[in-house]
């Protein structure tokens, strides 16, 4: 009775979500595309066997790089359907499509309506269905189940924010959970607070973030560009959120520093044009990556609005501040600035990534600042202090190393399920 009022308050909120779907089209008209995925309506038959994997988003999609080519290795006569839930997610997918070819295939996740859980299902009649991270859907799980559809929870995490959260829908979330047939987790705390919300099943595989491997041609760039810049001090405000751009631009105004460079990347490419108007009402002298310009001496900011370059970006730079972080978004990741060598900052807000983070810190890759002031001002520091800066970057370098793995373990529970 729970899931069915779920179900009947999501389809009557079917209008709000199409007025999102269009008020989000005004920035990113590919909302409006593959309309019919959403609700599970396919044309054509799929090829057969074939296993599914769901990442949200970029960050998901970026993280299950390693996966997905573990998977098609490991499974050389299946077809991987790769979902997502938006347009930029879809974007990094079609990159690894070109990357990886036919056998990967495309699709937007449909809403958790049973009616549309039913139809995608029953169209692509996958082998086992992945999910990426917290992405847990009390009707797709029990279609699945219904169909004898083993679901696995992958690069699973689960933030103590987010357990409060469940926690207050449990008797909806508790069966959707406990239906998965296996939980990959992230971290033994990830794990305990997954269990906690009912999931079985879970065993502590690692963080398949840090199995990523930089596009060597990406590192090639940011390699180029850093020769380019010489000798001038890089300071990158990486993945910035809603918000923290102009604190973190306030303070660099205010930096002692006078040849630095402050490279600046939002988080979300509908905000590009917001955040170049937000450098531009403080008359810092700024270029944009989109428009093809390199930074000059009298360039102050150099705004990154481009998208797969957050690599090269890492690799020009001195240091980096995790963007999420000085806000309570939770943060962003960082274990990719660290496969880059580079050191980074991060704020008070680390939830997202809360292992991850204080790992970092314990070993030296990261530092903790309390705002945007004291990112600034222990920027300055390091850049100033070559040799504490080279000692991070080191640091950084080695913390990614050690952390890999998570990949191989992943892959041996996935085989329990898909012989």
């Amino acid at each position: 009775m729970i899931r069915f009022a779920y179900s009947l308050l999501f389809r009557l909120a079917q209008p709000l979500v199409w007025g999102r779907l269009a008020w989000r089209a005004r920035r990113q008209p590919e909302y409006l595309r593959h309309l019919g995925e959403r609700y599970g309506l396919h044309a054509g038959r799929p090829p057969a066997p074939l296993i599914w994997l769901h990442a949200v988003s970029v960050g998901e999609t970026r993280a299950a790089e390693p996966l997905i080519k573990a998977l098609l290795a490991e499974y050389p006569d299946h077809a991987l359907l790769l979902t997502h839930m938006t347009p930029t997610g879809r974007a990094v997918g079609a990159e690894l499509i070109g990357k990886y070819g036919p056998r990967l295939l495309q699709a937007y996740l449909p809403y958790d309506l049973p009616g549309a859980c039913a139809r995608f299902l029953d169209h692509f009649q996958p082998r086992a269905g992945l999910l990426m991270e917290t992405e847990i859907w009390p009707n797709l799980i029990a279609a699945a189940r219904a169909r004898d559809v083993p679901m696995l929870l992958v690069n699973a995490r689960l933030s103590a924010r987010s357990q409060r959260g469940y926690r207050r829908f449990l008797p909806l979330i508790r069966p959707a959970v406990a239906g998965l047939a296996a939980v990959a987790a992230q971290t033994s705390a990830d794990a305990e607070r997954l269990q906690g919300i009912g999931a079985q099943g879970v065993r502590v595989t690692g963080n398949l973030k840090f199995d990523v491997t930089p596009a060597p041609e990406k590192l090639r760039l940011g390699a180029d560009w850093r020769q380019a810049l010489g000798n001038r001090p890089v300071w990158l405000a990486a993945s910035t959120r809603e918000g923290e751009e102009g604190f973190i631009l306030d303070a660099f105004a205010r930096l002692d520093l006078p040849d630095a460079l402050l490279l600046l990347v939002p988080r979300h490419p509908q905000r590009f044009d917001e955040v170049a108007a937000a450098v531009g009402e403080r008359r810092l002298p700024f270029c944009r990556r989109s428009a093809g310009q390199f930074p000059g001496p009298e360039t102050r900011v150099w705004l990154g609005d481009s998208m797969g370059e957050m690599p090269a970006y890492f690799a020009a730079a001195d240091v980096a501040l995790i963007g999420g972080t000085l806000l309570p978004f939770g943060g962003q990741n960082l274990i990719e600035a660290a496969a880059c060598g580079c050191p980074v900052l991060v704020g008070p807000h680390t939830y997202n990534f809360a292992q991850a983070t204080e790992d970092a810190l314990a070993c030296g890759a990261a530092r903790r600042v309390a705002d945007a002031p004291d990112a600034a001002a222990t920027a300055k520091q390091l850049l100033i202090e070559k040799t504490t800066l080279a000692a991070m970057r080191e640091a950084a370098a080695e913390f990614s190393r050690s952390h890999r793995g998570a990949t191989a373990r992943t892959i041996a529970l996935i085989k329990e399920f898909v012989a």
